[in-house]
């Protein structure tokens, strides 16, 4: 059971980070303050959020 509370909390995690980070980006470009290239789901979001994720599941409850 622990493993799977490990596992729920990463998940979470990660699709709550993606979304402010998408939401971020979009704001960023609205305002012309990000560079073009930068895009959402890109991969600046995607490996921010499982940098989080990956926080998440190691600081969970012990396994």
């Amino acid at each position: 059971m622990p493993e799977f509370v490990a596992t729920l909390l990463a998940t979470a995690a990660f699709c709550a980070t993606l979304l402010l980070l998408n939401a971020l980006t979009r704001c960023l470009l609205q305002a012309h303050l990000g560079p073009h290239e930068l895009c959402e789901n890109g991969f600046v979001q995607y490996g921010g959020a499982l940098l989080v994720a990956r926080a998440a599941y190691r600081r969970a409850p012990a396994r």
